[in-house]
């Protein structure tokens, strides 16, 4: 496996240093260069090829929100994962609507952080427990889904609607199933159905697809 080629974005130069010593001794990553905002990232990509930006929000001069995107309009090919102590929904919303493909914690695991940029590298998301729950929490007390904005959004059927509805309050497939009087398997067939309309490679996915297209009033 060729090496996944990192840059490092954060103010803090312990953080940086950290994840150079862990990072670069992993034997399928190389880290490229490192800068301490956003403004200072954008100028050395001029001379370096880079696979993922792994960032922080919080910058001066330029912080993760800005520098993603100018990366999506300038450098679409790099992918980006944000790396934060940030876990207010309202910053992974903005960061995931501009094009993040991963958000971590900073308090996340080397194991967990290595899932996510591998995941992130072959072309799939990965948002932590942490962030994916956090998301969840936002939506939990959620308002039915008006019909006609699904129909508009999403050509869905009405038990594919009352299934989601139901996912999005984060019941169990079993709880679901209890509740819609059929049985676990119908359930999973009708998960991947919303999966297959929106495009979503999971329920994260499905999360963010509601909340992206302002499907709930509390969102």
């Amino acid at each position: 496996m060729e090496k996944i080629k990192l840059f490092l974005v954060d103010d803090h130069k312990m953080i940086r240093e950290g994840l150079k010593n862990f990072l670069g001794d992993h034997q399928d990553f190389e880290i490229v260069a490192e800068a301490e905002n956003g403004e200072d990232c954008l100028n050395q990509l001029k001379e370096v090829s880079v696979d993922i930006v792994l960032t922080d929000l919080n910058m001066p001069i330029m912080d993760g929100l800005e520098l993603i995107k100018k990366l999506k309009a300038d450098h679409s090919e790099i992918k980006i994962i944000a790396l934060t102590m940030m876990g207010e929904s309202q910053h992974i919303k903005q960061m995931l609507a501009e094009g993040a493909l991963g958000y971590l914690l900073k308090n996340c695991s080397e194991e967990e952080l290595i899932q996510a940029i591998k995941s992130v590298y072959e072309g799939n998301t990965y948002y932590s427990p942490e962030v994916t729950n956090i998301i969840l929490n936002n939506i939990r007390k959620v308002k039915p889904i008006s019909t006609s904005k699904v129909v508009t959004e999403m050509p869905l059927t009405e038990r594919e609607k009352e299934v989601l509805h139901l996912i999005l309050k984060e019941q169990s497939n079993k709880e679901i199933a209890d509740q819609l009087f059929v049985s676990v398997r119908t359930v999973d067939a009708h998960k991947r159905n919303l999966l297959d309309k929106t495009g979503s490679k999971n329920v994260a996915g499905l999360v963010l697809y509601a909340i992206d297209r302002q499907l709930f009033d509390d969102v």
